[in-house]
């Protein structure tokens, strides 16, 4: 299937909103209380925060579209806030990469990594990471498709009152 990538900008926070959280919901309802759920929702997935987020010029979001509907997303900033010792790289934080049910397994996901793999090495990035969740065994897959290690490292992730905790996976482009 093919889409079309558009990178959002602070005009898209509505979209992005909308999409962050019905594919947020999606990946991980059944994991912690309704409560807690419509809360984390409330709280990172609003508008006036992804405005904000997409405001930064930093902060890279780029949309995935099939038919005019956005099939998923990816976000990513330059960071090594997680990573600073013993490697010291020009990294990027892959902050985000979800796709709408619909569209898994047919390469949206796919076309939405190489669009960071593609920023990493047009801009001589040396490190990507990503946080993921435990359990989410199918992003931890696909991850490892794209050279993703896990690194070892590991983090709390609450959502509302709900423990998680994500492992941190890194991929070395030296």
């Amino acid at each position: 299937m093919t889409s079309s990538i558009q990178r959002f900008t602070k005009t898209h926070a509505a979209q992005l909103s909308a999409i962050s959280q019905k594919t947020f919901y999606d990946t991980f309802t059944g994991t912690c209380t309704e409560e807690d759920m419509q809360w984390f929702l409330s709280k990172y997935f609003n508008e006036e925060s992804l405005h904000n987020e997409l405001d930064n010029e930093n902060f890279y979001c780029y949309a995935a579209f099939v038919n005019n509907e956005i099939a998923g997303f990816i976000k990513f900033k330059e960071s090594s806030e997680h990573f600073t010792e013993p490697l010291n790289l020009k990294s990027l934080e892959l902050k985000s990469l979800y796709v709408h049910t619909p569209y898994h397994g047919k390469g949206v996901a796919q076309q939405l990594m190489n669009c960071i793999l593609q920023h990493a090495q047009t801009f001589a990035y040396k490190l990507i990471y990503l946080s993921v969740w435990e359990y989410n065994f199918k992003a931890q897959t696909f991850y490892k498709k794209f050279g993703f290690e896990d690194s070892g490292y590991q983090n709390d992730f609450p959502i509302g009152n709900t423990p998680q905790t994500d492992f941190w996976y890194w991929k070395q482009l030296v």
